[in-house]
Parts: C-alpha cells; sequence; structure tokens
C-alpha cells in the first residue's frame, strides 16, 4: 500500500507546533518559502500558548491530532 504524501503546509504547521511546544526559537524555521514559513510559523505560535498555558507533554497529545 502506497503512503500519500502529506501537504506541505499541514506538515510544515505541525513541525512548526512541535518546535513552538518544545520551546524552540522561531528563528529555528527551517524554510524560506512564503506559504509554508507562514504555516509553519502559525503552528509555532499555537504550539508556544500552548506550552505556556501548560498543555505540554501527555496534555498536549491531542492538538497534534487536529492538525
Amino acid at each position: 500500500m502506497r503512503r500519500q504524501k502529506r501537504d506541505m503546509t499541514e506538515r510544515a504547521f505541525s513541525k512548526g507546533y512541535q518546535a513552538g511546544s518544545s520551546g524552540r526559537h522561531k528563528e529555528a524555521c527551517p524554510h524560506d518559502n512564503g506559504d509554508v514559513r507562514q504555516q509553519w510559523l502559525t503552528g509555532w505560535r499555537e504550539g508556544r500558548t500552548d506550552q505556556w498555558d501548560g498543555y505540554t507533554g501527555v496534555s498536549g497529545i491531542h492538538k497534534l491530532e487536529l492538525h
């Protein structure tokens, strides 16, 4: 069975969320492309917000399933 490729913006959001929730800086964004970079930063902001609100570790896993 073949795996479908995920949308690059969806993947960027997910990776950005993971980076933000783990406390990495937004300068760590690996993308230069405008749309993909914007999605990574949006995910990063949401991840940082969740980290500040206490949704880290097991309590934040449900957020990754939605995006």
